[in-house]
């Protein structure tokens, strides 16, 4: 059985993927977390907690999901994690990376643009990482970014993509 603050999270994300960020009220969001307003305002005391909530919630899936059950570090486990990421965006993002969006739907929000910094950053450092290539992290950021970033337009050509760059990058 998962805890009331995880199942609120949950939810959330899912209304927020469904719906963006503008467009679900606050009772379409306590019907997504599947609780009563006064336990989503317990947990979750404004729409800004909410969104946070949900991104949470998404991070630690997402980190989750890419990088578990990685072959040993180096090339083969960078390619993982880009396939890995491309199944990720087919399965839970064809519209785009959620992260972004909610930056978008929020500019001037510091809590917001903190939290985006820090899934960024784990991604990136995480990838890097598992590549055995911790000095390149940046090049490693800027295919991840692309590879999310153009999927909705490309899809598997961009995985495709992302992974001959991320070879390029042992040469």
């Amino acid at each position: 059985m998962i805890d009331t603050a995880t199942k609120i999270a949950a939810g959330l994300e899912r209304a927020f993927v469904s719906q963006g960020f503008a467009e679900p009220n606050v009772e379409a969001l306590r019907a997504a977390a599947d609780v009563s307003l006064r336990t989503l305002y317990k947990y979750t005391p404004s729409r800004g907690e909410m969104v946070l909530a949900a991104l949470e919630h998404r991070h630690a899936r997402y980190i989750k999901f890419v990088f578990d059950d990685l072959p040993q570090p180096g090339p083969a486990a960078l390619e993982a994690v880009i396939v890995n990421i491309g199944e990720w965006m087919a399965r839970e993002a064809e519209r785009g990376c959620l992260f972004h969006a909610a930056v978008a739907a929020a500019p001037r929000d510091p809590r917001l643009h903190d939290l985006f910094k820090r899934h960024k950053s784990d991604v990136a450092q995480r990838a890097a990482r598992v590549a055995d290539l911790g000095d390149r992290e940046n090049d490693i950021t800027v295919i991840i970014e692309g590879l999310t970033q153009s999927w909705p337009l490309m899809q598997d050509a961009a995985v495709n993509s992302a992974t001959s760059l991320a070879r390029c990058l042992y040469h």
